[in-house]
């Protein structure tokens, strides 16, 4: 994982471990369709854009959503999630690249999520992000 701090990061090993457990989080609530686990690490007026291209603005539509997908979702699949790397735009905005892979017994998929978080209160939230599915080149 790289990381680009900003001038002043007094808190950089503390903030890079919380923002890694967000993405850890993120990756137990799907793994386990815990729809209310996922919503609790949003900003509430979250922006989320599904790897489908679904636009979703607010906690109230991303929890909409959540709830109609993410039970079920999952089933005969895992996912897991990487932090690349973390950009701070400021000490209290982060941007987070995450390499995601689901597996399941037909294969494996990747994607290619933008987390930006923004801390709030001295916790780390999901504020807006951007789920890309990685499209391989066709040989051809």
């Amino acid at each position: 994982m790289t990381t680009t701090q900003p001038a002043s990061a007094p808190d950089l090993d503390h903030d890079l471990a919380a923002i890694k457990q967000v993405v850890a989080t993120v990756e137990h609530a799907q793994n386990h369709e815990l729809p209310d686990e996922f919503l609790a690490l949003f900003h509430a007026d979250a922006i989320w854009t599904t790897g489908h291209g679904k636009r979703l603005f607010g906690r109230d539509a991303i929890s909409a959503f959540t709830h109609q997908v993410l039970p079920g979702g999952m089933q005969g699949s895992t996912v897991t999630f990487e932090m690349e790397h973390v950009l701070f735009i400021r000490p209290d905005v982060a941007a987070v690249k995450v390499r995601q892979v689901y597996r399941t017994s037909d294969g494996t998929n990747a994607g290619s999520p933008l987390f930006v978080m923004a801390k709030e209160d001295g916790r780390w939230l999901l504020t807006a992000c951007q789920n890309t599915l990685v499209v391989e080149p066709s040989d051809g």
